[in-house]
């Protein structure tokens, strides 16, 4: 007897979410080896003090340490979170309701989303974005509404913060459907950190509309002077609205060791704690251990020269300036962060070195990204991942290179970039 396979097709709520960029990029770089400035990650070790904690973890005395935790947290994590961002937004934040710890800052932003967004409920999500904004958003059933950034300066050197939002279309998408907005301050692709005025308008209308904030502040120590990170649950009336979300990824350039949280007011944290408990349950307790050793060290110096939060963004800024002059001299228009360690290039003054008929992607930047990494031998993210489907055209001319790398790959890809443009210039003087 046939049986009918369709009972076992995707389930509704994933379809149109199959597809990821860095599933397809990864595989693309691991089938032709380019130098890879496309994914978010050092290529250098970490602060030794923090290796070192979690070696002295795994060998520690106490046995309990390689058992399962308390499920919401591991008890001295969320002491020192609760203490070093209690300093920081100057209210005491209570370290068994008011944080969670998650499985990176993607569950974090997975518990808060599923965890508020209810069926029909309208989410803005601001163009670009970390790309798993939208699909969760749809997954939980909400409908995303997308205000991009538009670049207003067309020439001459181009900084994140001439990116701006649109009073009025930000305005244009708050109604009585709007469940919440995602903020990302420092902003991953492009660096731009959000200033007060900005931040007060968008806060503004969340308190007008009754409108949860989900910040996404992962890049919060990667800040460039003299800009200056603010968290918009500082700001009056927003602390009782807010979902902050951070990275020991990104905090301690450990990427890999996926530990996230999440913190606010406890009755917005508890729909966040009962997604999680159904979800994950808990997290490794020997990282959370070693990420509660790093925070200790650092609460003791913080704001010092020799705090790695201080030091980190110092240790950046000439890698950045490096990047934007050797894209500059190739013949790209890069856009300075103010934060982060990504930058935005548009490329299109190179298109006519490129042969995008050879690939079949819809969109140029897809074209632009495959072709330099199977041609030249360096690859980059396409920004039109960042958008979506309604505005991808507005990111084609983009591409998205990271630059939290060793200064001997950073010249590497200079030397490719001026290569490739040095068999330009004499393919054309033939």
């Amino acid at each position: 007897m046939a049986q009918d396979m369709n009972k076992f097709k995707f389930p509704k709520r994933y379809e149109g979410n199959d597809k990821s960029v860095w599933v397809e990029y990864i595989q693309l770089a691991l089938d032709h080896k380019p130098l890879n400035l496309g994914q978010g990650f050092p290529d250098f070790a970490p602060p030794d003090y923090v290796t070192e904690a979690l070696k002295s973890v795994c060998t520690s005395d106490n046995v309990l340490l390689h058992q399962y935790t308390r499920g919401f947290g591991h008890p001295r994590l969320v002491k020192a979170i609760a203490t070093l961002y209690s300093q920081l937004i100057g209210r005491e934040i209570n370290s068994q309701t008011e944080v969670l710890v998650t499985t990176g800052a993607y569950e974090a932003l997975y518990s808060s989303i599923l965890g508020h967004i209810d069926e029909g409920d309208e989410a803005i999500i601001i163009e670009p974005y970390f790309d798993c904004y939208e699909p969760m958003v749809r997954t939980a059933g909400g409908v995303p509404r997308f205000i991009p950034l538009r670049l207003q300066k067309k020439s001459g050197p181009i900084s994140s913060a001439d990116w701006i939002l649109d009073q009025t279309e930000l305005e244009g998408l708050f109604n009585e459907k709007t469940k919440l907005i995602i903020l990302n301050t420092p902003h991953n692709p492009l660096g731009k950190v959000f200033t007060k005025n900005e931040l007060e308008m968008i806060a503004n209308l969340c308190k007008k509309w009754n409108v949860l904030c989900i910040s996404d502040e992962v890049y919060e120590w990667i800040v460039y002077k003299p800009n200056k990170h603010i968290r918009i649950a500082t700001l009056p009336g927003m602390w009782e609205r807010t979902i902050t979300i951070g990275s020991a990824g990104k905090t301690f350039s450990v990427t890999g060791w996926k530990v996230g949280w999440a913190y606010g007011p406890s009755n917005l944290m508890r729909n966040l704690q009962v997604v999680h408990q159904n979800c994950v349950y808990t997290c490794t307790t020997p990282i959370q251990e070693a990420v509660a050793l790093g925070f200790e060290k650092e609460l003791l110096r913080l704001g010092q020269k020799d705090c790695y939060f201080v030091s980190l963004p110092l240790e950046l800024e000439p890698k950045r300036d490096y990047v934007a002059r050797f894209l500059s001299d190739v013949g790209m228009s890069p856009t300075i962060p103010e934060g982060g360690y990504f930058m935005v290039a548009d490329w299109s003054p190179l298109a006519s070195n490129v042969d995008l008929n050879s690939e079949n992607d819809q969109y140029k930047d897809y074209r632009f990204t495959k072709w330099m990494t199977k041609n030249v031998g360096l690859q980059g993210i396409p920004v039109s991942a960042f958008y979506g489907a309604s505005h991808k055209n507005l990111a084609e001319d983009f591409v998205r290179y990271c630059f939290i790398k060793k200064d001997e790959n950073l010249k590497k890809a200079a030397e490719i970039l001026n290569n490739w443009k040095n068999r330009g210039q004499k393919s054309a003087a033939n």
